[in-house]
């Protein structure tokens, strides 16, 4: 089958040549051109699940959602597109203007640099790098920085803690999620995303069947890298005023707002890849741009799994979230590596099913040894707290016990 997007690329470069224009220049063009309808086409996507989300919180919430503005409301965020776009632009006293209107770009251009490497089809990709999942991480850093930059510059107690919360989680949570991220690079033996997905195939090689576990890991850490519920005290309404978005007006808060429902998608696009085989799929190398549609039914279905959660949870405590994240899912993701790791090299040269069964099997074994120690932990400390303890009394008084859940 013809390659189409190559052809596409072949007539554009030849149509450009043609008027004289240098390669390298040529090449500038095809790639900003490249750059320009997958960032357009990314933002319509985010303005499409701005509806979304509205219509599956009302049914969560048992009420109809947006439904008057256009056909079942589809036209509504337009309108509220319009609304951000003609507010007042204010920026407090105080702040630090540069830093403070930077902050909402790095926050959505981060996001958009993700998608430079998940590869959409068989011969869609912004760039086939052989350390793509390292790209991801260092890219997913820099994503915690605007919101940092934009709590620090401001110039309020509320955004400011928003920030300290950032760094508190996001940064935390982080070390499960590259650790975890190292699965499905030994189970490839890559690096390179587009090589994970095509390391996939058939469909009962998914590593979410492989290693269930590093998916469940890695979907919760994405989760709280996002900030989206029950890990969202980065901008809690009920303690810190909206957080470190709190002096954001118009599409400056726009940005943020379509920034962190994009990030939802792209987690829900990197899930795909990394753990349900990407853009595969039936007659996927027969039919052009099949492999986009199947990319995004899969991060779609993540994108509802995303917004299940958050609509479901409460939000947890600051301490419970930090203890759940050192004291048991760092532990178990680094378990995790090290059985794998080794089964990998133990069972390199054995039949396809003695890999997958064993590899099943051990992270059976790591969530089950890891949720029996977590339990008994649990009751062991409520025996503890639980011991009756002697109040004070007078003489004359009998000794009463009271217990300290009383």
């Amino acid at each position: 089958m013809v390659d189409p997007v190559n052809f596409i690329a072949e007539w554009l470069r030849n149509l450009l040549t043609s008027l004289g224009l240098a390669n390298w220049l040529v090449a500038v063009i095809l790639a900003a051109i490249g750059v320009i309808v997958l960032c357009t086409f990314l933002l319509v996507v985010a303005i499409f699940l701005v509806w979304v989300e509205r219509k599956v919180v009302a049914r969560f919430q048992d009420r109809l959602g947006p439904n008057r503005v256009g056909p079942f409301g589809l036209i509504q965020p337009f309108a509220d597109i319009i609304k951000l776009l003609i507010k007042e632009d204010l920026t407090p006293l105080g702040a630090d203007r540069f830093i403070y209107n930077l902050a909402p770009i790095i926050a959505l251009a981060t996001v958009l640099l993700l998608w430079a490497v998940i590869p959409l089809s068989p011969y869609i990709v912004g760039s086939n790098i052989n350390v793509a999942v390292l790209y991801i991480v260092a890219i997913g850093s820099i994503s915690t920085l605007g919101i940092i930059m934009a709590g620090w510059a401001s110039n309020n107690k509320y955004a400011l803690l928003g920030a300290f919360r950032t760094v508190a989680q996001m940064v935390s949570y982080e070390v499960p999620m590259v650790i975890i991220l190292l699965i499905p690079v030994i189970l490839s033996r890559s690096m390179g995303i587009q090589d994970i997905a095509q390391a996939q195939e058939p469909f009962w090689n998914w590593y979410i069947f492989i290693a269930p576990v590093a998916a469940v890991i890695f979907l919760i850490t994405s989760i709280a890298e996002i900030g989206r519920a029950p890990f969202d005290l980065t901008e809690a309404e009920s303690e810190i005023v909206a957080g470190f978005h709190i002096e954001y007006s118009g599409m400056k808060f726009g940005l943020f707002y379509a920034g962190e429902l994009l990030h939802a998608l792209t987690i829900g696009a990197l899930f795909a890849t990394l753990f349900l085989g990407g853009w595969r799929g039936p007659f996927v190398d027969q039919v052009p741009f099949l492999g986009i549609v199947y990319l995004f039914i899969k991060a779609f279905i993540m994108y509802y799994v995303v917004m299940w959660i958050k609509y479901s949870l409460p939000r947890i405590r600051i301490d419970h979230m930090l203890n759940f994240n050192w004291k048991f899912l760092t532990p178990v993701s680094i378990a995790l590596v090290i059985v794998v790791a080794i089964l990998d090299r133990l069972l390199v040269n054995s039949p396809g099913w003695l890999y997958w069964s064993a590899m099943l099997l051990a992270n059976i074994i790591v969530a089950w040894a890891s949720l029996t120690i977590v339990r008994r932990y649990g009751q062991q400390k409520r025996q503890v707290v639980g011991e009756p303890r002697p109040v004070a009394r007078s003489d004359n008084e009998p000794i009463q016990n009271y217990s300290t859940g009383d």
